[in-house]
C-alpha cells in the first residue's frame, strides 16, 4: 500500500501530464474474478491521463468491494498495473461450545455463510451478533473468538469458538426514594427477581434489559392506581459486578403526594347529549383515592352509554386538573364528536393453531362499526385474557377510502398444553400428591380440557372437565364434570364416603365484574365403612343415595387480584335446590362475602363472612348434604370440631345452619430481601347448629365459637407454605381444638 502510494507521487508532475495517458491496464494476483470486472470498478480506464487522484479513488472502490484482502496500484512505462489479493471464500461456518443455544439459532444472527466472501468486517460483526444474542439470554459473560482455518483453492473454514458462561443473574434488586411502600414491597410488584438456587422453575432472575423496561412500566401503574399521580421513574439502572456473572438493579423512584379524586364531572359538546344523565356510569367516587386505572373504566364506561344512546362517533377525553394544596384532582370528561371512520375489514395473523373466530369474537367491534379506540383497548385486553397469546398487537391504518379504517391483529401463540405433578402435605390431608394433564386450546377452538388425579391419605380423587367458552357463539362458558372420589371420615365422624357423579354448568356476564352461573348435578353417594361404635345417626345414614340438584350463583368480584387482593371486595350468593328426580330433597342457600383494604404503611386487612342455611323437604338432611366447621373455616378447632356432636361417641354429626367471620391483618415480613414472606394475625368466630335428630344423646348448643393467633406464609417457588397457630378463647366442653394448622403444595 505504502509503496503505490509513492509511485502515485510521479503521476502529480503538470508537465508529464500531457504525454502520461494509459495504454493498457493489467490485472494480476486474480483467480476466481475475471479481471474485466476488476476494471470494471476502477474509476480510471484505457485512454485516461495517470491522475493520482482518480488511481486513488479506484484503490478505494477496489478496498469497498469487500473481495479483497489487499490491493496495489503501480505504473510501468504507459501500463497500470493493479495487483489484487482476493479474499477467500468460505467453505463452512461452525459453532463449538454452544450449549445453550442451538446452532440454527445462532446462524439465524449471522451474515457468514458457506460460498460467501470471507472479510474480519464481516467477522467482527457476526461477533457482536452473537455476543448480543447471548445477552438476550441472560449471558453477559458469554466469549467468542473466531478462528480462521486455511483450505486449498483460497478457501477458509470459519470457526466461532463460544464461551457460553453462567447466567448473569440479578443479585440485588434496590430502590431509591420509596417512602411509602419499601423494597419487598415494590419487588413483589415487578417482573424482575433476586436470583435464588431454588428459582431454578423460572428466568425472571436473569437479568433481562426489555424486562427491566416493562417492570418500569409496572412500578407506574401500581403508584398510579393507588392515588400517586405525580409518580415518576427516575431511573433503572443496572451495573455488572466485577466478575460479570450478576447485576446490581437500582431503580430511583420519585413517589410524589397522594391524590384523592375531587369533582367529577362530564362537558358534552354533542347535540342534545344530557350530561348529567351519564354521570351514574362513572366508576370513580369523588373523595375516593385516585386510581388512573378507574379513569380509563370510566371512559369506557362513558363510550358504552354515549353508543346506546346512538352516538356513534365520540372522542372522550379526562381533562385533570391537580390541586397539589388539598390533594385531589378534579376530572372533567370532554365528550366530543370523534372523526367519522369506520371499520373496514379486521386482518388476524400469527395465529397458527387458534381459529380466526376465537379471536374475532372477543372484539367489541365488527366491520362496519365506527372507529372506536376504547372499544379496541377492551378488545385487545379481551384477547389477552384469554390466555392463549404469549403478545397481542391491534394495528390500524386507513382503508380503501379516506373515512375507512383496517385493523391487524397481530399475536404470537403460545403453549396451551400442560402436564403438572404436584406435591404437598396439610394436617387436614396429610401428605397429597396430584397429577393433571389440560389442553387449553383444544382444537385451536379455544376449548378447556382437563383430565385430573389426587391423592393423599384420606382422600382420593379423579375428575374430567370440560368448557367450552362460547357456548352457540354466545357469550356463555357452558362445560361438563365427571368426578370420583372417595373421603376418610372416620377421625370426625367414623364412616367413608365414595361418590361418583357429572355435572353440566353454564356461566354469562351479567355487567362489568358479575357473573351468573347454573350448574345441574346428578351424583350417588354412599356411606360405607361405618365402625362399630358410631353414633346412632350416622349408622342410620349408611347406604347409597342419588342426588339429583339444580343450583345457581351469583358473583359480584371487585377485588384488584383474585391471587393475592389487597383492595376490593367479593360477594358470592349461591342457592341449590335437590328433587329433580333421585331420593335426596333439599333446599340450600351460601353467602360469602370478603372486603379487602390497606392501611399503615402496607399493612392489608380482610374481612369475611362466610354463611349457610339447607333444610330438607319433606325428610331429614344427610349428613353428607351437611355443613362441618373446623379447620380451615375455624382455625383453633380440628375439621368437624365444631358444632352438634353425639354425647357417647362424639362423633361430628354437622349442622344445617353455620356462619364462619374472619378479621385479619397481613403485614410482609421481609426477613430477607427476595423471600415473599408474610405474617398475620387474626381471629375467627363461628358457629354451628340445627339438627333435624335432637334426641339426648346430641350435644347442640349453638352458641358462638372464637379463636385468636397469628400465622406466616410464604409464596414459595414450590407452592405455598401456611402454618397458623391458633388458640380457642370461646368454646364448649364437647368441642375438639387444635393449635397448629400446617399446608404446603407445589405443582410442577
Amino acid at each position: 500500500m505504502i509503496l503505490a502510494l509513492a509511485v502515485l507521487v510521479g503521476f502529480s508532475v503538470p508537465n508529464a501530464r500531457a504525454q502520461s495517458v494509459i495504454n493498457e491496464v493489467l490485472v494480476e494476483g486474480n483467480e476466481r474474478i475475471e479481471a474485466d470486472t476488476v476494471r470494471s470498478y476502477l474509476s480510471t480506464a484505457v485512454g485516461d491521463v495517470f491522475d493520482a487522484r482518480e488511481i486513488n479513488d479506484s484503490l478505494k472502490g477496489l478496498f469497498a468491494t469487500g473481495l479483497f484482502a489487499d490491493v496495489t496500484i503501480r505504473r510501468e512505462g504507459q501500463a497500470l498495473i493493479v495487483r489484487v489479493v482476493e479474499n477467500p471464500i468460505i467453505n463452512r461456518v461452525a459453532f463449538e461450545g454452544n450449549q445453550r443455544i442451538d446452532d440454527e439459532a445462532l446462524e439465524a444472527e449471522t451474515q457468514l455463510r458457506a460460498r460467501v466472501v470471507y472479510t474480519r468486517t464481516r467477522v467482527q460483526s457476526d461477533v457482536q451478533r452473537l455476543i448480543e444474542v447471548y445477552r438476550r439470554s441472560g449471558r453477559f459473560a458469554a466469549q467468542i473468538e473466531p478462528k480462521v482455518i486455511q483450505l486449498a483453492q483460497n478457501r477458509v473454514d470459519l470457526v466461532f469458538e463460544i464461551d457460553e458462561g453462567p447466567l448473569t443473574g440479578v443479585r440485588r434488586i434496590s430502590f431509591v426514594g420509596n417512602k411509602r411502600f419499601d423494597d419487598g414491597y415494590l419487588r413483589d410488584e415487578i417482573q424482575t427477581r433476586e436470583s435464588a438456587w431454588w428459582r431454578i422453575l423460572t428466568s425472571d432472575d436473569t437479568y433481562d434489559p426489555d424486562r427491566l423496561t416493562f417492570d418500569r412500566e409496572l412500578l407506574r401503574k401500581f403508584y398510579l392506581s393507588r392515588g400517586y399521580a405525580d409518580f415518576r421513574v427516575i431511573s433503572a439502572v443496572a451495573e455488572l459486578t466485577r466478575d460479570r456473572k450478576d447485576f446490581y438493579v437500582t431503580f430511583t423512584i420519585e413517589e410524589g403526594e397522594r391524590y384523592r379524586f375531587g369533582n367529577l364531572s362530564i362537558n358534552s359538546k354533542l347535540r342534545d347529549l344530557n350530561a348529567a344523565s351519564l354521570l351514574p356510569a362513572l366508576t370513580t367516587t369523588s373523595d375516593d383515592w385516585y386510581d388512573a386505572d378507574e379513569v380509563e373504566d370510566s371512559i369506557q364506561a362513558l363510550t358504552d352509554s354515549v353508543g346506546n344512546l346512538g352516538y356513534a362517533f365520540v372522542d372522550i377525553r379526562p381533562r385533570i386538573k391537580r390541586d397539589r394544596e388539598q390533594r385531589l384532582i378534579d376530572v372533567t370528561y370532554e365528550i366530543d364528536e370523534g372523526p367519522r371512520v369506520y371499520v373496514q375489514r379486521i386482518d388476524i395473523i400469527g395465529n397458527v393453531r387458534t381459529l380466526d373466530k376465537v379471536i374475532r369474537r372477543e372484539f367489541r367491534l365488527v366491520e362496519g362499526d365506527a372507529f372506536n379506540a376504547a372499544k379496541i383497548r377492551r378488545s385487545r385486553q379481551n384477547i389477552r385474557n384469554l390466555g392463549l397469546f404469549e403478545e397481542v398487537r391491534i394495528d390500524s391504518e386507513q382503508g380503501e377510502q379516506p373515512d375507512q379504517s383496517i385493523l391487524t391483529v397481530a399475536v404470537a401463540e403460545k403453549s396451551t398444553g400442560e402436564l403438572s405433578f404436584g406435591a404437598g402435605i396439610s394436617t387436614l390431608d396429610g401428605f397429597l400428591g396430584d397429577v393433571s394433564i389440560r389442553e387449553r386450546n383444544l382444537l385451536g377452538r379455544g376449548q378447556d380440557l382437563r383430565l385430573g388425579l389426587t391423592f393423599s391419605t384420606r382422600r382420593q380423587e379423579i375428575d374430567l372437565n370440560f368448557t367450552e367458552p362460547y357456548f352457540l357463539d354466545r357469550d356463555i362458558a357452558a362445560g361438563f364434570d365427571v368426578f370420583r372420589k372417595n373421603v376418610d371420615f372416620q377421625d370426625e365422624s367414623s364412616f367413608d364416603q365414595d361418590t361418583l357423579g357429572s355435572s353440566l354448568r353454564a356461566n354469562y356476564t351479567v355487567a362489568e365484574d358479575l357473573r351468573h352461573g347454573v350448574v345441574y348435578t346428578l351424583r350417588q353417594d354412599k356411606i360405607s365403612n361405618v365402625d362399630d361404635d358410631a353414633s346412632r345417626i350416622v349408622k342410620d345414614q349408611e347406604g347409597t343415595s342419588t342426588t339429583s340438584s339444580l343450583g345457581h350463583t351469583l358473583t359480584l368480584d371487585k377485588r384488584d387480584s383474585r391471587i393475592k387482593p389487597t383492595e376490593g371486595f367479593m360477594i358470592q350468593f349461591g342457592q341449590e335446590g335437590a328433587g329433580l328426580g333421585g331420593d335426596v330433597h333439599y333446599l340450600k342457600h351460601t353467602l360469602t362475602y370478603t372486603y379487602h383494604w390497606p392501611f399503615w404503611s402496607n399493612l392489608i386487612a380482610n374481612a369475611s363472612l362466610k354463611e349457610g342455611y339447607i333444610v330438607g323437604l319433606g325428610e331429614d338432611v344427610r349428613i353428607n348434604d351437611r355443613f362441618f366447621l373446623g379447620g380451615s373455616n375455624l382455625r383453633g378447632f380440628v375439621p368437624g370440631g365444631v358444632g352438634p356432636r353425639d354425647r357417647n361417641t362424639g362423633d361430628s354429626l354437622g349442622g344445617n345452619m353455620f356462619y364462619a367471620a374472619t378479621a385479619e391483618v397481613t403485614v410482609p415480613l421481609n426477613l430477607t430481601k427476595d423471600l415473599d414472606v408474610d405474617g398475620a394475625l387474626f381471629a375467627d368466630v363461628g358457629a354451628l347448629s340445627d339438627i333435624d335428630d335432637t334426641g339426648s344423646d346430641v350435644l347442640d348448643s349453638g352458641k358462638p365459637r372464637a379463636s385468636i393467633g397469628v400465622g406466616v406464609s410464604y409464596a414459595s417457588p414450590f407452592g405455598p407454605i401456611r402454618i397458623d397457630y391458633a388458640r380457642a378463647v370461646k368454646k364448649e366442653s364437647f368441642d375438639e381444638t387444635e393449635n397448629f394448622r400446617f399446608s404446603f403444595g407445589a405443582r410442577f
